[in-house]
């Protein structure tokens, strides 16, 4: 009986572990069929090393910050949208779009698009763009769509996650990812 009870676990173990094996590969599948954008800064300030001097948060003296602009190039011809997803990855609660994720409308069949900036602490956005998430730290510094950098200059490193995707009904915040990328917006 005892042999018998030890196989039938041995079997649910080696079960278990092709069953989390077959998630774990078809979720991997699932994150390398979106296509590889090409993303870089328009603006010369911005280089990926530093966070340009001004574009902090206010809070600690930031000079009308705004996100940088963007070239994104190698669109899907299926995306109608760019998402923009600003992180601190040195700070956790800040991650994973914490310092807001901001939508940008494109015409399907758009390949390459110039991603103008957008203000720093206000939920009032230039045209074509919206807000997906606002910012995750309202009461640590102004309320808004974008929280710019705000370390207090402890050598944090931001960066953005851009996303082409579709979406199908401008009222429902649902998005097919189909391309994405990731740009170093530099330390501060």
């Amino acid at each position: 009986m005892r042999n018998k009870n030890l196989f039938m676990v041995s079997f649910l173990v080696a079960f278990a572990l092709l069953i989390a094996g077959s998630i774990t590969a078809t979720k991997a599948m699932s994150d390398s069929e979106a296509a590889k954008l090409e993303v870089s800064f328009l603006d010369s300030s911005w280089d990926g090393k530093f966070v340009p001097v001004g574009q902090q948060c206010e809070k600690f003296d930031g000079d009308n910050p705004a996100t940088p602009r963007l070239l994104v190039k190698r669109i899907p011809a299926a995306a109608n949208v760019i998402i923009m997803e600003f992180s601190d990855r040195s700070y956790m609660p800040m991650d994973d779009g914490g310092h807001g994720k901001i939508g940008y409308r494109i015409a399907e069949g758009t390949a390459e698009v110039s991603i103008p900036s957008v203000p720093g602490h206000t939920f009032k956005l230039p045209e074509g763009f919206f807000t997906v998430t606002e910012h995750q730290a309202p009461d640590f510094d102004t309320e808004g769509a974008y929280l710019p950098p705000c370390s207090g200059g402890r050598g944090n490193f931001y960066y953005v996650t851009i996303k082409a995707a579709y979406q199908a009904s401008e009222k429902k915040k649902k998005f097919k990812v189909l391309g994405q990328a990731v740009l170093e917006l530099g330390r501060y």
